[in-house]
């Protein structure tokens, strides 16, 4: 059974009980169990919602004095608002614990988040107060301190190469050309950034993509455009990005690099989809035909390979024509013994907390963020109704049209 990550919890669901008898911790949790099955359908099934980790470990605080018993039961929960509502007010249709007449009446349902909220405001007046009394330092000044610390203390260095200090904690990383790219970048919020910082591609780029989901993030100049081509030469590139025609990732603004890097392409669509400026950067094909070969043969998407066998297939198949019109997705292990089903919209939360999922198939498109969660949480199988134009199909990432 999946536990409720702590940082997941939204709302916390917190119940009074009183009992006509004498009863125990294990009997409430039996009949709030047994009395609430089927009664919001399955997707909002206890059970369900406790084993796919989005209801958390239900507490229950009991007391007996003279033949009677009261107490308080806590909830934890991850689901949205309305979904938690419901549960709330399903533990009040118990009628009986055990052998005993018993009542639960739902006390409050706190936003965990309103409490945290409240909290930074409680703080952040506090800290107001003081920076008052010590005299309120300009506010250029201060942004500008700010952005001397991110470029000195939070630029590193990986083998001698410049990079964000989060290169090494994340599955992808970005590869720019120099030193100032990897300070605009990282002044932005992107720290998992690296430089080649020469002509030549260092080996331990090289090594570095591949291991991790590597996406190139080049000057929008001819320099740029060579340097894409000794990293397609040389490593393993899964997406390409250019900074605007004739604009260098030092000068972007943050604008600029969001909607570039949420336009990139994958490596294997840049070289079927722009022959035209793929064929400019290997100026040394020896001719046409040569050109045409390399460009139209496509880059494998995936590192290690992943055979399918025609059971999975059928059982693949069956499952996703099930789910054809659901907005549901139903989570296997590696027996393929399904671990949950769960709403579409939650299936990113659900992933982050649900242990060794192998094959997930869903009524929906595949994505380049759940791809990448999918590989991330050692997911085989991805299978989806169709999948965005930049995603390539292949042994591990399929749609209904594959099977």
């Amino acid at each position: 059974m999946s536990k409720l990550a702590p940082t997941s919890i939204k709302y916390v669901i917190k119940a009074q009980i009183n009992a006509r008898g004498v009863i125990e911790k294990p009997d409430v949790i039996g009949a709030i169990f047994g009395q609430t099955e089927g009664l919001l359908g399955p997707d909002l099934d206890l059970r369900e919602l406790q084993r796919t980790g989005r209801i958390g470990r239900i507490e229950v605080n009991i007391h007996s004095e003279k033949g009677k018993s009261y107490g308080e039961i806590i909830i934890p929960s991850s689901l949205d608002s309305a979904e938690t509502a419901l549960i709330a007010a399903s533990l009040e249709t118990v009628e009986r614990v055990g052998p005993c007449i018993a009542k639960i009446t739902v006390k409050s349902v706190e936003d965990i988040r309103a409490m945290k909220r409240k909290f930074v405001i409680d703080r952040a007046k506090s800290i107001l107060k003081d920076l008052m009394e010590r005299g309120m330092p300009d506010v250029t000044k201060i942004a500008d301190d700010i952005k001397e610390e991110v470029k000195t203390f939070e630029i590193t260095k990986y083998q001698g190469l410049t990079c964000g200090p989060a290169l090494l904690d994340s599955d992808e990383i970005i590869v720019v050309e120099g030193r100032a790219d990897v300070i605009n970048l990282v002044k932005h919020g992107i720290k998992n950034v690296i430089a080649i910082e020469g002509s030549n591609i260092p080996d331990p780029v090289v090594q570095l993509t591949k291991e991790k989901i590597t996406t190139a993030f080049l000057d929008g100049d001819r320099g740029g455009s060579l340097n894409l081509k000794k990293l397609l030469e040389t490593a393993d590139i899964d997406y390409v990005v250019f900074a605007p025609q004739g604009k260098e990732v030092e000068e972007l603004s943050k604008k600029e690099i969001y909607k570039a890097l949420r336009d990139k392409i994958s490596a294997s669509q840049f070289r079927l989809e722009e022959p035209n400026n793929y064929n400019h950067i290997h100026e040394e094909a020896v001719n046409a035909d040569t050109d045409l070969e390399k460009t139209t043969k496509p880059l494998s998407s995936k590192k290690h390979r992943v055979e399918i066998t025609k059971e999975q297939r059928d059982m693949f198949k069956k499952t996703l024509e099930d789910l054809i019109g659901t907005r549901a997705a139903c989570i296997f292990d590696s027996s393929l013994n399904l671990l949950g089903k769960v709403p579409v919209k939650e299936l990113m939360n659900t992933l982050k907390t649900i242990e060794n999922p192998y094959v997930v198939i869903f009524d929906g498109k595949i994505d380049y963020r759940l791809h990448s969660l999918a590989k991330r949480k050692g997911v085989k199988f991805l299978v989806g109704m169709k999948m965005d134009t930049d995603m390539k199909k292949n042994e591990y990432v399929l749609c209904k049209d594959d099977l």
